[in-house]
């Protein structure tokens, strides 16, 4: 009896892993199309009362500049790497080891587009595990450009804002298209605490840091570190 208990426990683990994973390669090869229309993190603002706003527009419709400001802010080798960025990884896991505070983790573009289209937020090693799965996935089936088009669509830009799009007309009034090089770095600013800072009247920290960002876009320009998406 109990054989048999585990050959059905073996035979139901095998049949669910399968349908997991011909279900999220139909699922990414679907929005390599169609854009994703909702997410776990939206459900999260929608079930605490916050509601969600967002706007979706193709990538030759945002500024040029809020794709170099994510590269400079996020991800600069993002053109270049297969979906994981080793060496940011490596340094992410060294502050942690020694305790500092550590402003910028070592998640890719493509990590986080992941995370945010597929899964939840917060840690764990179960939804890393995940988390990588979809950035293989993504990565073989999406072109960069995609990437960062879906990237920019469902990245949370303030409370219940969801895209640059919304972020920018929220905080500027006007469309994403429009965006000025300091604007879109204080969007790029705001992604990694959406939620605590803002994009307008920024103080403090946020100041210093889309400042720094804004001055790095023209290095991203410069350097070609955006090739991908030209």
């Amino acid at each position: 009896m109990r054989r048999s208990w585990g050959r059905r426990l073996i035979v139901w683990a095998g049949k669910a892993l399968l349908i997991f994973v011909f279900g999220s390669l139909l699922l990414v090869a679907l929005f390599r199309f169609v854009p994703p229309p909702f997410t776990l993190t939206m459900a999260g603002d929608l079930v605490s009362g916050h509601g969600v706003t967002k706007s979706w527009v193709p990538l030759d419709r945002i500024d040029p500049d809020m794709a170099r400001a994510a590269i400079a802010a996020e991800d600069s080798s993002f053109c270049t790497h297969g979906g994981f960025d080793y060496d940011s990884i490596a340094a992410a896991m060294y502050r942690n080891a020694k305790g500092g505070k550590v402003l910028r983790g070592g998640s890719t573009i493509s990590q986080q587009t992941a995370k945010n289209v597929f899964l939840w937020q917060g840690g764990g090693y179960f939804r890393k595990a995940l988390e990588a799965w979809f950035t293989v996935l993504i990565e073989l089936i999406w072109p960069k450009k995609r990437i960062m088009e879906v990237y920019l669509n469902v990245a949370e830009t303030g409370i219940g804002t969801y895209g640059v799009e919304a972020g920018s007309r929220r905080y500027f009034k006007h469309g994403a298209a429009n965006m000025t090089r300091a604007e879109a770095a204080r969007i790029a600013a705001v992604l990694p605490l959406p939620k605590k800072r803002a994009g307008v009247a920024p103080q403090g920290f946020t100041r210093r840091y889309g400042n720094s960002i804004a001055a790095r876009i023209g290095v991203v320009q410069r350097e070609g570190l955006d090739a991908c998406l030209r």
